[in-house]
Protein backbone atom coordinates (compact mmCIF):
# COMPACT_ATOMS: atom_id res chain seq x y z
CA UNK A 1 0.00 0.00 0.00
CA UNK A 2 1.25 3.38 -0.13
CA UNK A 3 1.09 4.89 2.98
CA UNK A 4 0.63 3.67 6.40
CA UNK A 5 -3.50 4.32 7.41
CA UNK A 6 -2.95 3.74 11.08
CA UNK A 7 -2.63 6.93 13.48
CA UNK A 8 -1.15 6.09 16.95
CA UNK A 9 -4.15 6.06 18.48
CA UNK A 10 -5.32 2.82 16.15
CA UNK A 11 -2.39 1.36 16.90
CA UNK A 12 -2.66 1.78 20.62
CA UNK A 13 -6.20 0.61 20.65
CA UNK A 14 -5.35 -2.34 18.66
CA UNK A 15 -2.38 -3.19 21.09
CA UNK A 16 -5.08 -2.85 24.24
CA UNK A 17 -7.41 -4.89 22.64
CA UNK A 18 -4.49 -7.85 22.48
CA UNK A 19 -3.18 -7.14 25.22
CA UNK A 20 0.35 -6.28 23.89
CA UNK A 21 2.36 -3.33 25.48
CA UNK A 22 4.20 -2.31 21.98
CA UNK A 23 4.48 -3.53 18.31
CA UNK A 24 7.63 -5.54 19.20
CA UNK A 25 5.59 -7.37 21.44
CA UNK A 26 4.03 -9.12 18.27
CA UNK A 27 6.87 -10.35 17.33
CA UNK A 28 8.28 -12.41 20.62
CA UNK A 29 8.48 -15.17 18.97
CA UNK A 30 10.82 -14.30 16.38
CA UNK A 31 14.75 -14.55 17.67
CA UNK A 32 16.11 -11.54 18.46
CA UNK A 33 19.01 -12.25 15.91
CA UNK A 34 16.81 -12.91 13.42
CA UNK A 35 14.99 -9.25 13.49
CA UNK A 36 15.99 -6.68 11.71
CA UNK A 37 15.74 -3.27 13.28
CA UNK A 38 16.29 -1.79 9.78
CA UNK A 39 16.74 -2.74 6.47
CA UNK A 40 20.68 -2.66 5.81
CA UNK A 41 22.43 0.22 3.38
CA UNK A 42 18.90 1.93 3.77
CA UNK A 43 18.62 6.14 4.85
CA UNK A 44 15.54 6.01 7.71
CA UNK A 45 13.08 9.27 7.74
CA UNK A 46 13.12 9.73 4.06
CA UNK A 47 10.31 12.02 2.36
CA UNK A 48 8.46 11.11 -0.93
CA UNK A 49 11.09 13.00 -3.03
CA UNK A 50 13.79 11.60 -1.48
CA UNK A 51 12.43 7.91 -1.66
CA UNK A 52 11.71 8.00 -4.93
CA UNK A 53 15.09 9.67 -5.96
CA UNK A 54 16.87 6.79 -3.61
CA UNK A 55 15.24 3.82 -5.28
CA UNK A 56 16.02 5.11 -8.54
CA UNK A 57 19.29 5.72 -7.98
CA UNK A 58 19.56 1.76 -6.91
CA UNK A 59 17.31 0.75 -10.27
CA UNK A 60 20.41 2.70 -12.29
CA UNK A 61 22.48 0.55 -10.65
CA UNK A 62 21.09 -2.64 -12.42
CA UNK A 63 22.52 -3.46 -15.83
CA UNK A 64 22.44 -6.51 -18.50
CA UNK A 65 24.60 -9.16 -17.73
CA UNK A 66 24.81 -11.46 -21.00
CA UNK A 67 23.61 -15.06 -18.29
CA UNK A 68 25.63 -18.10 -18.69
CA UNK A 69 24.00 -18.98 -14.57
CA UNK A 70 21.59 -22.08 -14.10
CA UNK A 71 22.00 -24.35 -11.34
CA UNK A 72 17.56 -24.45 -11.21
CA UNK A 73 16.96 -20.71 -12.71
CA UNK A 74 17.25 -20.42 -16.14
CA UNK A 75 17.03 -17.67 -19.18
CA UNK A 76 14.98 -18.68 -21.88
CA UNK A 77 13.00 -16.59 -24.16
CA UNK A 78 9.35 -15.07 -23.13
CA UNK A 79 7.28 -14.49 -26.13
CA UNK A 80 5.32 -10.83 -25.29
CA UNK A 81 2.26 -12.48 -24.74
CA UNK A 82 2.52 -14.81 -22.12
CA UNK A 83 2.75 -11.30 -19.65
CA UNK A 84 0.44 -9.40 -21.80
CA UNK A 85 -2.18 -11.68 -21.05
CA UNK A 86 -1.14 -13.20 -17.78
CA UNK A 87 -0.98 -9.53 -16.57
CA UNK A 88 -4.26 -8.40 -17.22
CA UNK A 89 -6.82 -7.70 -14.04
CA UNK A 90 -8.93 -10.85 -13.95
CA UNK A 91 -5.39 -12.73 -13.90
CA UNK A 92 -3.37 -10.45 -12.26
CA UNK A 93 -5.95 -9.66 -8.87
CA UNK A 94 -7.86 -12.99 -8.83
CA UNK A 95 -7.56 -14.92 -5.42
CA UNK A 96 -7.82 -18.40 -4.72
CA UNK A 97 -11.22 -20.15 -6.84
CA UNK A 98 -13.02 -21.03 -3.40
CA UNK A 99 -16.13 -19.66 -5.20
CA UNK A 100 -16.59 -22.11 -8.31
CA UNK A 101 -19.63 -20.25 -9.89
CA UNK A 102 -17.38 -17.32 -10.06
CA UNK A 103 -13.88 -18.85 -10.54
CA UNK A 104 -14.95 -20.50 -14.02
CA UNK A 105 -12.24 -18.63 -15.65
CA UNK A 106 -9.32 -19.65 -13.23
CA UNK A 107 -10.26 -23.02 -12.70
CA UNK A 108 -10.46 -23.82 -16.11
CA UNK A 109 -7.15 -22.15 -16.81
CA UNK A 110 -5.77 -24.40 -13.67
CA UNK A 111 -7.58 -27.70 -15.25
CA UNK A 112 -5.60 -26.81 -18.54
CA UNK A 113 -2.38 -26.23 -16.76
CA UNK A 114 -2.99 -29.65 -14.75
CA UNK A 115 -3.76 -31.39 -18.66
CA UNK A 116 -0.36 -30.14 -20.06
CA UNK A 117 2.11 -30.57 -17.10
CA UNK A 118 0.72 -34.55 -16.99
CA UNK A 119 0.96 -35.07 -20.42
CA UNK A 120 4.64 -33.42 -20.91
CA UNK A 121 5.83 -35.33 -17.94
CA UNK A 122 3.50 -38.79 -18.89
CA UNK A 123 1.94 -39.07 -15.67
CA UNK A 124 -1.56 -39.74 -14.67
CA UNK A 125 -2.78 -36.71 -12.32
CA UNK A 126 -1.13 -33.30 -11.26
CA UNK A 127 -1.89 -30.89 -8.70
CA UNK A 128 -2.83 -26.76 -9.27
CA UNK A 129 1.23 -26.15 -8.22
CA UNK A 130 3.26 -25.51 -5.07
CA UNK A 131 5.38 -22.92 -3.99
CA UNK A 132 8.76 -23.28 -5.62
CA UNK A 133 10.86 -27.21 -6.80
CA UNK A 134 12.45 -27.62 -2.97
CA UNK A 135 9.59 -27.09 -1.45
CA UNK A 136 7.22 -29.42 -3.92
CA UNK A 137 10.28 -32.36 -3.22
CA UNK A 138 9.85 -31.70 0.22
CA UNK A 139 5.86 -32.72 0.04
CA UNK A 140 6.55 -35.25 -2.33
CA UNK A 141 9.11 -36.98 -0.21
CA UNK A 142 6.18 -36.26 2.81
CA UNK A 143 3.66 -37.55 0.19
CA UNK A 144 5.56 -40.90 0.06
CA UNK A 145 5.95 -41.37 3.82
CA UNK A 146 2.26 -41.11 4.06
CA UNK A 147 1.90 -43.97 1.61
CA UNK A 148 4.39 -46.07 3.44
CA UNK A 149 2.47 -46.31 6.68
CA UNK A 150 3.64 -49.86 7.33
CA UNK A 151 7.32 -48.68 8.03
CA UNK A 152 8.35 -48.28 11.14
CA UNK A 153 10.86 -45.42 10.32
CA UNK A 154 10.94 -43.49 7.34
CA UNK A 155 14.20 -43.48 5.08
CA UNK A 156 14.51 -41.39 1.92
CA UNK A 157 17.92 -41.59 0.01
CA UNK A 158 18.81 -38.35 -1.41
CA UNK A 159 21.79 -38.24 -4.02
CA UNK A 160 24.46 -35.73 -3.82
CA UNK A 161 23.93 -34.55 -7.61
CA UNK A 162 20.72 -32.92 -6.40
CA UNK A 163 20.67 -29.29 -6.49
CA UNK A 164 22.16 -28.44 -2.85
CA UNK A 165 19.46 -25.71 -2.55
CA UNK A 166 16.75 -28.52 -2.78
CA UNK A 167 18.99 -30.84 -0.13
CA UNK A 168 19.20 -27.65 2.21
CA UNK A 169 14.97 -27.42 1.97
CA UNK A 170 14.51 -30.75 2.35
CA UNK A 171 16.51 -31.29 5.42
CA UNK A 172 14.85 -27.91 6.98
CA UNK A 173 11.06 -29.31 5.92
CA UNK A 174 11.30 -33.09 7.39
CA UNK A 175 13.31 -32.43 10.42
CA UNK A 176 10.59 -32.58 12.63
CA UNK A 177 8.62 -35.40 10.45
CA UNK A 178 10.71 -38.76 11.05
CA UNK A 179 12.17 -39.31 8.21
CA UNK A 180 15.80 -40.02 8.08
CA UNK A 181 18.33 -39.13 4.74
CA UNK A 182 20.83 -41.02 3.94
CA UNK A 183 23.45 -39.36 1.18
CA UNK A 184 24.31 -40.97 -1.90
CA UNK A 185 27.78 -40.04 -2.79
CA UNK A 186 28.04 -39.37 -7.12
CA UNK A 187 31.00 -41.11 -9.64
CA UNK A 188 33.72 -38.64 -9.80
CA UNK A 189 34.28 -39.39 -13.43
CA UNK A 190 30.79 -39.64 -14.74
CA UNK A 191 28.74 -36.74 -12.85
CA UNK A 192 26.53 -39.88 -11.60
CA UNK A 193 24.54 -41.60 -8.65
CA UNK A 194 26.99 -44.14 -7.73
CA UNK A 195 25.43 -47.02 -8.30
CA UNK A 196 27.19 -49.26 -6.31
CA UNK A 197 26.66 -47.02 -3.22
CA UNK A 198 23.29 -47.16 -3.76
CA UNK A 199 22.75 -50.92 -3.74
CA UNK A 200 25.46 -50.89 -0.72
CA UNK A 201 22.87 -49.30 1.46
CA UNK A 202 21.97 -51.53 4.71
CA UNK A 203 18.48 -50.19 5.87
CA UNK A 204 16.22 -52.35 5.63
CA UNK A 205 13.21 -50.73 5.09
CA UNK A 206 13.51 -47.51 2.62
CA UNK A 207 10.75 -45.29 1.81
CA UNK A 208 11.58 -43.32 -1.59
CA UNK A 209 14.37 -42.71 -3.47
CA UNK A 210 14.89 -39.36 -5.34
CA UNK A 211 16.09 -39.39 -8.89
CA UNK A 212 16.82 -35.93 -10.49
CA UNK A 213 17.06 -35.63 -14.81
CA UNK A 214 18.64 -33.62 -15.32
CA UNK A 215 21.03 -33.81 -12.22
CA UNK A 216 22.34 -30.53 -10.86
CA UNK A 217 25.72 -30.99 -12.70
CA UNK A 218 23.64 -30.82 -16.33
CA UNK A 219 24.18 -34.88 -16.74
CA UNK A 220 22.14 -37.64 -17.16
CA UNK A 221 20.96 -40.25 -14.60
CA UNK A 222 20.41 -43.54 -15.52
CA UNK A 223 16.84 -43.08 -14.46
CA UNK A 224 15.81 -46.25 -16.02
CA UNK A 225 17.98 -48.43 -14.18
CA UNK A 226 17.12 -46.61 -11.17
CA UNK A 227 13.64 -46.78 -11.30
CA UNK A 228 13.51 -50.11 -11.61
CA UNK A 229 16.00 -50.98 -8.92
CA UNK A 230 13.38 -48.81 -6.41
CA UNK A 231 10.14 -50.96 -7.46
CA UNK A 232 12.32 -54.29 -7.04
CA UNK A 233 12.57 -53.05 -3.80
CA UNK A 234 9.03 -51.75 -2.96
CA UNK A 235 10.49 -47.97 -2.89
CA UNK A 236 8.98 -45.45 -4.27
CA UNK A 237 10.52 -43.47 -6.96
CA UNK A 238 10.25 -39.95 -6.68
CA UNK A 239 11.65 -37.73 -10.02
CA UNK A 240 12.55 -34.50 -9.73
CA UNK A 241 13.07 -32.84 -13.31
CA UNK A 242 13.70 -29.81 -15.51
CA UNK A 243 10.28 -29.44 -17.74
CA UNK A 244 11.57 -28.13 -20.43
CA UNK A 245 14.42 -30.61 -20.66
CA UNK A 246 11.09 -33.62 -20.59
CA UNK A 247 10.56 -32.13 -24.04
CA UNK A 248 13.77 -33.82 -25.69
CA UNK A 249 14.42 -36.77 -23.05
CA UNK A 250 12.28 -39.61 -22.08
CA UNK A 251 8.96 -38.52 -19.31
CA UNK A 252 9.44 -39.79 -15.86
CA UNK A 253 5.74 -41.69 -16.29
CA UNK A 254 7.81 -43.95 -19.15
CA UNK A 255 10.59 -44.16 -16.84
CA UNK A 256 11.73 -48.22 -16.43
CA UNK A 257 8.87 -50.74 -16.62
CA UNK A 258 6.25 -48.74 -14.74
CA UNK A 259 7.56 -45.28 -14.55
CA UNK A 260 8.16 -42.80 -12.05
CA UNK A 261 5.16 -42.79 -9.12
CA UNK A 262 5.99 -39.42 -7.88
CA UNK A 263 7.03 -36.14 -10.57
CA UNK A 264 8.12 -32.63 -8.96
CA UNK A 265 10.54 -30.16 -10.23
CA UNK A 266 10.92 -26.29 -10.79
CA UNK A 267 7.95 -24.51 -12.85
CA UNK A 268 9.76 -21.47 -13.85
CA UNK A 269 11.64 -22.65 -17.27
CA UNK A 270 7.71 -22.23 -18.64
CA UNK A 271 7.38 -18.71 -18.76
CA UNK A 272 8.60 -17.23 -15.74
CA UNK A 273 11.81 -14.21 -15.85
CA UNK A 274 14.46 -14.38 -13.81
CA UNK A 275 13.26 -11.80 -11.03
CA UNK A 276 15.56 -11.74 -8.37
CA UNK A 277 14.82 -15.24 -6.79
CA UNK A 278 11.22 -15.14 -7.50
CA UNK A 279 7.82 -15.73 -7.49
CA UNK A 280 8.45 -19.34 -8.90
CA UNK A 281 6.18 -22.36 -8.80
CA UNK A 282 6.36 -25.98 -8.22
CA UNK A 283 4.51 -28.74 -10.35
CA UNK A 284 3.82 -32.23 -9.11
CA UNK A 285 2.37 -35.28 -10.49
CA UNK A 286 1.77 -38.62 -9.20
CA UNK A 287 0.36 -42.26 -10.46
CA UNK A 288 -3.36 -42.28 -9.62
CA UNK A 289 -2.93 -44.31 -6.57
CA UNK A 290 -1.15 -41.52 -4.71
CA UNK A 291 -3.85 -39.01 -5.21
CA UNK A 292 -5.25 -38.80 -1.74
CA UNK A 293 -2.02 -38.24 -0.40
CA UNK A 294 -1.24 -35.53 -2.95
CA UNK A 295 -0.82 -31.58 -1.05
CA UNK A 296 -2.54 -28.96 -2.21
CA UNK A 297 -5.38 -28.52 -4.56
CA UNK A 298 -6.63 -30.84 -7.82
CA UNK A 299 -9.58 -28.99 -9.97
CA UNK A 300 -11.93 -31.39 -11.96
CA UNK A 301 -13.89 -31.36 -15.06
CA UNK A 302 -17.41 -31.99 -14.02
CA UNK A 303 -21.21 -30.61 -15.38
CA UNK A 304 -23.91 -28.73 -13.80
CA UNK A 305 -27.63 -29.67 -12.81
CA UNK A 306 -27.98 -28.32 -16.69
CA UNK A 307 -25.40 -30.40 -18.34
CA UNK A 308 -23.32 -27.39 -18.75
CA UNK A 309 -19.19 -28.17 -18.74
CA UNK A 310 -18.10 -26.62 -15.32
CA UNK A 311 -14.82 -26.65 -13.03
CA UNK A 312 -14.28 -27.07 -9.73
CA UNK A 313 -12.60 -28.21 -6.68
CA UNK A 314 -12.14 -31.76 -6.71
CA UNK A 315 -9.59 -32.65 -3.89
CA UNK A 316 -8.31 -29.92 -1.09
CA UNK A 317 -6.91 -31.81 1.33
CA UNK A 318 -5.37 -28.50 3.51
CA UNK A 319 -5.71 -27.14 6.31
CA UNK A 320 -8.08 -24.29 6.05
CA UNK A 321 -10.72 -27.10 4.60
CA UNK A 322 -10.09 -29.76 6.95
CA UNK A 323 -8.98 -30.81 10.82
CA UNK A 324 -5.23 -29.56 10.41
CA UNK A 325 -4.35 -33.00 12.09
CA UNK A 326 -5.82 -34.75 8.53
CA UNK A 327 -4.39 -32.37 6.20
CA UNK A 328 -1.72 -33.09 4.17
CA UNK A 329 0.03 -30.16 4.18
CA UNK A 330 -0.26 -26.40 4.42
CA UNK A 331 2.39 -25.56 2.21
CA UNK A 332 -0.17 -25.61 -0.39
CA UNK A 333 -1.21 -22.22 -1.85
CA UNK A 334 -1.83 -22.13 -5.53
CA UNK A 335 1.07 -19.84 -7.24
CA UNK A 336 -1.62 -18.91 -9.34
CA UNK A 337 -0.39 -15.74 -11.53
CA UNK A 338 3.53 -17.77 -12.40
CA UNK A 339 0.86 -21.00 -13.00
CA UNK A 340 -1.14 -18.92 -15.69
CA UNK A 341 1.78 -17.48 -17.26
CA UNK A 342 3.19 -20.75 -17.80
CA UNK A 343 -0.13 -22.45 -19.01
CA UNK A 344 0.36 -19.38 -21.54
CA UNK A 345 3.89 -20.12 -22.45
CA UNK A 346 3.10 -24.02 -23.32
CA UNK A 347 -0.25 -23.12 -25.58
CA UNK A 348 2.01 -20.54 -27.33
CA UNK A 349 4.82 -23.35 -28.03
CA UNK A 350 2.80 -26.40 -27.98
CA UNK A 351 4.81 -29.60 -27.27
CA UNK A 352 7.63 -29.13 -31.08
CA UNK A 353 7.96 -25.85 -29.67
CA UNK A 354 8.88 -26.74 -26.46
CA UNK A 355 11.05 -29.77 -28.06
CA UNK A 356 12.84 -26.97 -30.00
CA UNK A 357 13.97 -24.71 -27.05
CA UNK A 358 15.23 -28.01 -25.35
CA UNK A 359 17.05 -28.77 -28.51
CA UNK A 360 18.20 -25.88 -29.11
CA UNK A 361 19.46 -25.34 -25.72
CA UNK A 362 21.69 -29.07 -25.91
CA UNK A 363 22.88 -27.98 -29.40
CA UNK A 364 24.55 -24.55 -27.86
CA UNK A 365 25.68 -25.98 -24.73
CA UNK A 366 27.75 -28.23 -27.06
CA UNK A 367 29.10 -25.70 -29.22
CA UNK A 368 30.36 -23.83 -26.31
CA UNK A 369 31.88 -26.86 -24.97
CA UNK A 370 33.73 -27.53 -28.41
CA UNK A 371 34.96 -24.10 -28.30
CA UNK A 372 36.33 -24.00 -24.77
CA UNK A 373 37.91 -27.47 -25.74
CA UNK A 374 39.47 -26.21 -28.84
CA UNK A 375 40.81 -22.93 -28.05
CA UNK A 376 41.76 -23.03 -24.72
CA UNK A 377 41.50 -26.83 -24.14
CA UNK A 378 39.19 -26.46 -20.70
CA UNK A 379 37.12 -30.07 -20.75
CA UNK A 380 34.07 -30.95 -18.16
CA UNK A 381 34.63 -32.36 -15.21
CA UNK A 382 32.75 -35.27 -16.19
CA UNK A 383 32.39 -37.65 -19.25
CA UNK A 384 28.80 -38.99 -19.65
CA UNK A 385 25.67 -37.09 -21.60
CA UNK A 386 24.43 -33.32 -20.34
CA UNK A 387 21.34 -31.29 -21.36
CA UNK A 388 22.13 -28.17 -21.18
CA UNK A 389 24.85 -27.77 -18.20
CA UNK A 390 27.97 -28.41 -17.64
CA UNK A 391 30.85 -28.42 -14.85
CA UNK A 392 33.90 -27.04 -16.40
CA UNK A 393 37.46 -27.63 -14.67
CA UNK A 394 39.31 -24.30 -14.95
CA UNK A 395 43.02 -23.62 -14.03
CA UNK A 396 42.75 -20.82 -11.93
CA UNK A 397 40.54 -19.64 -9.66
CA UNK A 398 36.78 -19.49 -10.11
CA UNK A 399 35.48 -16.99 -7.72
CA UNK A 400 37.98 -14.77 -9.38
CA UNK A 401 37.55 -15.70 -12.34
CA UNK A 402 33.26 -14.78 -12.13
CA UNK A 403 34.56 -11.33 -10.68
CA UNK A 404 36.53 -10.41 -13.47
CA UNK A 405 33.84 -11.69 -16.29
CA UNK A 406 30.94 -9.83 -14.92
CA UNK A 407 33.01 -6.62 -14.54
CA UNK A 408 33.10 -7.46 -18.66
CA UNK A 409 28.72 -7.70 -18.43
CA UNK A 410 29.04 -11.58 -18.11
CA UNK A 411 27.42 -13.45 -15.98
CA UNK A 412 30.00 -16.68 -16.28
CA UNK A 413 28.52 -19.32 -14.36
CA UNK A 414 28.18 -20.55 -10.34
CA UNK A 415 31.04 -21.68 -8.55
CA UNK A 416 29.96 -25.20 -6.85
CA UNK A 417 33.03 -25.47 -4.73
CA UNK A 418 31.26 -24.46 -1.62
CA UNK A 419 29.00 -27.38 -1.95
CA UNK A 420 31.86 -29.70 -3.83
CA UNK A 421 35.09 -29.10 -2.22
CA UNK A 422 36.17 -32.00 -3.95
CA UNK A 423 35.74 -30.06 -7.30
CA UNK A 424 38.81 -28.10 -7.13
CA UNK A 425 38.16 -24.99 -9.49
CA UNK A 426 34.59 -26.36 -10.88
CA UNK A 427 32.17 -23.78 -12.87
CA UNK A 428 28.71 -24.55 -13.61
CA UNK A 429 27.79 -23.20 -17.01
CA UNK A 430 24.58 -22.94 -18.19
CA UNK A 431 23.61 -22.37 -21.91
CA UNK A 432 20.23 -21.62 -23.15
CA UNK A 433 18.37 -21.08 -26.57
CA UNK A 434 18.70 -17.34 -26.22
CA UNK A 435 22.35 -18.02 -26.79
CA UNK A 436 23.74 -16.57 -30.40
CA UNK A 437 27.23 -17.38 -31.76
CA UNK A 438 28.60 -14.17 -31.14
CA UNK A 439 27.32 -14.91 -27.47
CA UNK A 440 29.45 -18.14 -27.54
CA UNK A 441 32.38 -16.39 -28.67
CA UNK A 442 32.08 -13.00 -26.55
CA UNK A 443 32.06 -15.74 -23.80
CA UNK A 444 35.51 -17.33 -24.73
CA UNK A 445 37.36 -14.59 -25.04
CA UNK A 446 36.59 -13.15 -21.78
CA UNK A 447 37.50 -16.06 -20.42
CA UNK A 448 40.60 -16.36 -22.29
CA UNK A 449 41.76 -12.95 -21.20
CA UNK A 450 40.54 -13.90 -17.80
CA UNK A 451 42.56 -17.15 -17.18
CA UNK A 452 45.56 -15.17 -18.88
CA UNK A 453 45.21 -12.58 -16.21
CA UNK A 454 45.31 -15.02 -13.58
CA UNK A 455 48.05 -16.68 -14.69
CA UNK A 456 49.96 -13.75 -15.13
CA UNK A 457 49.09 -12.40 -11.99
CA UNK A 458 49.83 -16.07 -10.14
CA UNK A 459 53.72 -14.82 -9.45
CA UNK A 460 52.86 -12.18 -7.27
CA UNK A 461 49.99 -14.21 -5.80
CA UNK A 462 47.77 -11.26 -5.80
CA UNK A 463 45.13 -10.12 -7.96
CA UNK A 464 42.60 -7.22 -7.23
CA UNK A 465 39.04 -8.38 -5.49
CA UNK A 466 40.06 -11.50 -5.12
CA UNK A 467 39.18 -13.60 -2.34
CA UNK A 468 40.70 -16.87 -3.39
Amino acid sequence: MPFIPHTQQDIDEMLAATGNKSLNDLFSEIPAHLQLKQLPNTPSGMNEIEMARYMQMLADKDKYQLCFNGAGAYEHHIPAAVWDIASRGEFMTAYTPYQAEASQGTLQLIYEYQSMICELMASEIANASLYDGATALAEAILMAARSQRKQKQFTVLLPETLNPLYRQVVATIIAQQNVNIIDIPFDKNTGQIDFKALQNVTEKEITALVIPQPNFFGQLEDVDKLTDWAHTKDIIAIAVVNPTAMALLTPPGQWGETGADIICGEGQPLGIPLASGGPYFGFMCCKLAYARQMPGRIVGKTTDMNGKEGYTLTLQAREQHIRRSKATSNICTNQGLAVTAATIYMSLLGYQGLRQVALKSHQNTAKLLAMLAEQLAIKPYFTKNYFHEAVLQLPVCVQTVRQLMAKEGIEAGIDISKDYPQLRNALLVCVTETKTEADLALFVDKLSQAIHQLSLAKKSEKVEGSTC
